[in-house]
């Protein structure tokens, strides 16, 4: 079985917003999206429990995105493929969605695996997007599955319990945080790491022109950002034995208790 999982490069620290191009600052330090780590997991076990096939990493992002791709491959992802290109820069939904689409049609793997969400950005929805552009079964907040016959039986969180899901192949699947506890990558695994393949591909290897991709290809904008409005007056207490009757006095001072 052919698995790719799509992950991501995501800032490291704390997150700002770059007031000029009203983005999300990608200038620092970056890793591998910890969600995205329990989906390369569960590839490698699936990988594992059939005794063979192949696992790939596939990322849209600038080109020191190659340091998450490593660390996938660092825990045993087989190659990887990164998708970078200026004219990508700003890419919404629906631009990544697309690009990240056209990659996976040359690979033609029979499961495409997603983590939960992004944790720079929350949105939890790329996954039934790229779904749709393959026009693939898809089925997300996904806690376990297994894999026989050409089939998957996945179980579903949902706030009621458990779903329980089969589907066949080939089919996108977005794995939550709750199914596994991601591997360390070991020093032999590191080492193997800069021997594996990694491919990189531009928007014109997939036939993407800069209409559909970056900001051009992008159906939202941003357009302004503020500061958060002030909650008023406060009153800032430092510890030193004494906050908790500092915070009643407080509290008594505005009537309040």
């Amino acid at each position: 079985m052919k698995i790719a999982v799509c992950v991501k490069h995501v800032p490291e620290g704390t997150k700002r917003i770059d007031p000029t191009t009203k983005r999300l600052d990608r200038g620092g330090e970056g890793a591998l999206n910890p969600f995205d780590a329990n989906a390369v997991e569960e590839a490698l076990r699936l990988k594992q429990a059939t005794g063979e096939g192949e696992v790939l990493v596939v990322s849209l992002g600038p080109a020191k995105a190659q340091d998450a791709l490593r660390k996938a491959l660092a825990m045993g992802a087989d190659r990887a493929v990164l998708v970078t290109d200026d004219a990508a820069a700003g890419s919404d939904l629906v631009a990544t969605s697309r690009a990240l689409a056209q990659a996976l049609e040359r690979e033609n793997a029979d499961l495409v695996l997603f983590g939960q969400q992004g944790n720079d950005s929350d949105g939890a929805v790329l996954g039934a997007a790229v779904a749709d552009r393959l026009r693939r079964p898809m089925v997300s907040q996904v806690a376990e599955v297994t894999h026989a016959d050409g089939k998957l039986t996945v179980k579903r969180q949902t706030e009621f319990g458990y779903d329980v899901i089969e589907t066949q192949l080939p089919a996108v699947v977005a794995v939550s945080d709750a199914i596994n506890e991601p591997r360390y990558p070991s020093l032999k695994g590191i080492m193997g790491a800069k021997s594996k393949p990694q491919a990189t591909l531009s928007a014109d290897d997939l036939g993407l022109t800069a209409e559909v991709v970056g900001v051009g290809g992008s159906r939202t904008e941003v357009l302004e950002l503020k500061a958060p409005p002030s909650r008023g007056e406060s009153r800032k207490i430092e510890d030193d034995g004494s906050a908790a009757q500092a915070i009643i006095d407080f509290l008594t001072e505005k009537r309040l208790i």
